[in-house]
């Protein structure tokens, strides 16, 4: 047993302390537990609290977590030393009877002031020379699931009078105790589920271009922002020979690792069309297909998407829409900018199987600007909820193509609008100026 011995025993009554003592000496000690964040640490202060209160000559704790009656596990005691029973549960001592199991399986509040252990008693070493005890149960759920065995080497050291005032202590400090247990946990489980996460960012992010592809008479430009550490927008670019270039942004239903992922399924899918080069609306429906019979079909998961494919020779862009926002065109001869016309949208990809998807073409001249984004541009918010919207998004866009780098431009426009307010969603453009 440790502790300082008392001549006193349990105080009998602390009424002769004036209420301003008591209720000041109550607050300093809350005080001191919520700056706490580890338990070891309020256990350490409990036992000072004990000390204070009964004048015993040591500790025992018990827990029946997880453990069917009779079992129960001794998880402090002197000869334990500075264990960490959080961290190594597998070196606690169990046992299955012994007067310490009656205690913590008894459920109640318990003084024995002519404590006489038999030797034969599986936890005999750890009671060795107490004569009284007080045991405690800490509750959780509506259960005894630990308990406070505190020790005396004297007979009828203990009074019942402070019985209930020593059990309302014990509580309270071990729910604060175990508050602290379940913050660790999930600290602990945020941090493998933010490791987790980078890892899957850094896959996703590898899965976009690393760089543009070189187009004589089109320079290109992007920007991506992701509302959460993985997200499910999409751009890519796929060389098709004769001076033609596929061009394609699409946008994931949902965020995070799902989106993510599923992003990472339209990537391998966009990549393995089979045969030649084809139309826009050819690519969008083969995509479709796989997504709808294998990935979506159920799960109520889609996506948007714009394929686009740019002859370098002839200036001709002929495009598909699978239920995306248009992309904007600038016309240089004008300065007019606009959606880029559409008779039909089709239906994001992943819905039905068999959905048609429409293609069309325009002529661009040197000087014009394409900008593809998704939706969580014109719905971005500012700090009172007022979304950006599409008419304050194309007035930014026609102003940033008389800027030398118009990505930048409308980033800061964008930024100017929404102040601190952070994303509700991936942010993605790519910009493809004629030249």
């Amino acid at each position: 047993m440790s502790g300082s011995p008392s001549n006193e025993g349990i105080v009998r009554s602390d009424r002769s302390i004036p209420w301003e003592d008591r209720l000041r000496d109550i607050t300093d000690l809350m005080r001191r537990i919520s700056t706490l964040s580890d338990p070891q640490d309020v256990v350490t202060i409990y036992g000072e609290r004990m000390r204070e209160m009964l004048g015993h000559d040591g500790t025992i704790s018990l827990s029946r977590r997880g453990l069917d009656p009779p079992r129960y596990r001794i998880t402090r005691a002197e000869a334990l030393g500075d264990l960490d029973p959080w961290k190594h549960p597998g070196r606690l001592p169990l046992f299955d009877s012994g007067i310490l199991g009656d205690l913590i399986h008894g459920e109640t509040s318990r003084i024995e002031n002519d404590l006489r252990v038999d030797p034969s008693d599986p936890a005999a070493a750890y009671l060795s020379g107490a004569r009284s005890l007080v045991a405690i149960p800490q509750f959780d759920q509506g259960r005894a699931m630990n308990m406070v065995v505190i020790l005396s080497k004297r007979p009828d050291a203990f009074d019942h009078e402070r019985l209930p005032q020593v059990t309302l202590t014990a509580n309270l400090f071990g729910r604060a105790t175990n508050n602290l247990v379940l913050s660790r946990r999930l600290e602990e489980a945020y941090r493998r589920i933010d490791d987790e996460l980078t890892v899957v960012s850094d896959i996703q992010k590898s899965l976009l271009p690393l760089e543009f592809p070189y187009i004589p008479s089109m320079r290109l430009s992007s920007d991506y922002q992701s509302s959460s550490r993985a997200g499910g927008d999409y751009f890519d670019f796929f060389p098709l020979g004769g001076g033609r270039y596929g061009i394609l942004i699409a946008d994931v239903s949902g965020h995070g690792t799902p989106a993510a992922v599923l992003m990472a399924i339209v990537h391998a899918i966009a990549h393995l069309v089979p045969g030649g080069p084809h139309p826009p609306g050819h690519v969008l429906s083969f995509v479709n297909r796989q997504l709808a019979a294998r990935y979506t079909s159920g799960s109520g998961a889609f996506v948007t998407a714009f394929y686009g494919v740019f002859d370098e020779h002839a200036l001709t862009f002929e495009y598909s829409n699978a239920g995306h926002p248009s992309p904007l065109w600038r016309r240089a001869s004008t300065g007019v900018v606009g959606d880029l016309p559409s008779s039909r949208s089709g239906l994001p990809l992943g819905i039905l199987p068999d959905a048609a998807y429409e293609q069309e073409s325009v002529l661009l001249a040197p000087g014009d600007a394409l900008l593809l984004y998704t939706d969580g541009i014109p719905e971005a918010r500012d700090a009172g909820g007022v979304m950006y919207g599409n008419d304050r998004f194309q007035e930014s866009f026609s102003r940033a193509c008389l800027q030398k780098h118009p990505i930048p431009a409308l980033i800061e426009s964008l930024a100017a609008f929404t102040g601190s307010t952070p994303p509700g969603d991936d942010r993605t453009m790519l910009l493809a100026q004629v030249r």
